[in-house]
């Protein structure tokens, strides 16, 4: 790996981090970057994954305010998290590798319409506020366990379906969801990069750690400036230009 190779995964990682803290979908942004320089997908998936978890939690301890008073919810939400995401990671160390290239894009095709469709899914999560449960329910941890699998298999915009999943089911202010999001993301990514480490230690699974490395300190500085001032940045540009890197990822792997 190159200096200019090194520059672009670090950048990419910083900038996964805020957008994983604010909006989530950060994965379209370090995956496609590492394919592009010629990682192969399931060590690309795996050295992000490990990489990230930097960030998710930095991104985590940002909404500390907002977390205040959620430990018994994130307690039992947690355990549908943990439990989902080494499902995931265990698919994609057990499935053949040719799955994951058939599988992937289409994870790629509807992470990309849940960033588009957000905007409408928050205003119709509002519009039933007053329809929520206060406690969520049974459905609501099967919900987050499923969302733990997807996400220890690929994760990018695990947080938009979170989001959703969180926001329908519990009577809570935004931000307050999204903070729980964020703690949520972590044990999944967390739990999914344990798992590949023993993996590694204990097989041939491939990462590459330099790329670890440098996503990791990218994601870090990400997910702390993602708290602070992720709110101001228009969600129409944010929303865009995921967009443009996920259509750019389908195009590297379809092609």
């Amino acid at each position: 790996m190159n200096l200019l190779d090194a520059a672009a995964i670090l950048v990419a990682g910083i900038a996964a981090g805020g957008i994983n803290t604010v909006v989530g979908s950060g994965s379209l942004i370090t995956f496609p970057t590492m394919l592009a320089l010629g990682f192969p997908p399931v060590v690309a998936n795996v050295s992000n994954n490990i990489g990230l978890v930097p960030g998710s939690v930095t991104g985590a301890y940002g909404y500390r305010e907002e977390l205040k008073g959620q430990k018994p919810r994130l307690l039992r939400l947690g355990s549908a998290s943990l439990i989902g995401a080494l499902v995931g990671g265990a698919l994609l160390l057990g499935l053949p590798s040719g799955a994951f290239d058939v599988i992937v894009p289409v994870l790629i095709a509807l992470s990309l319409v849940l960033v588009v469709v957000q905007p409408r899914l928050q205003r119709w999560l509002l519009a039933r506020r007053e329809n929520h449960h206060p406690h969520g329910g049974p459905w609501l941890w099967v919900g987050v366990l499923l969302a733990g699998v997807y996400g220890g298999y690929f994760g990018a915009a695990q947080g938009i379906v979170l989001i959703g999943l969180l926001g329908i089911a519990l009577d809570d202010e935004l931000q307050r969801v999204n903070a729980a999001k964020n703690v949520l993301a972590a044990i999944v990514n967390g739990s999914a990069a344990v798992l590949f480490i023993g993996m590694w230690l204990l097989s041939d699974t491939r990462i590459s750690w330099l790329a670890v490395l440098l996503v990791a300190i990218g994601a870090t500085i990400g997910g702390l400036i993602g708290a602070r001032v992720g709110r101001r940045i228009p969600p129409m540009a944010l929303r865009a230009f995921i967009v443009l890197v996920g259509v750019v990822a389908l195009y590297t792997l379809l092609f």
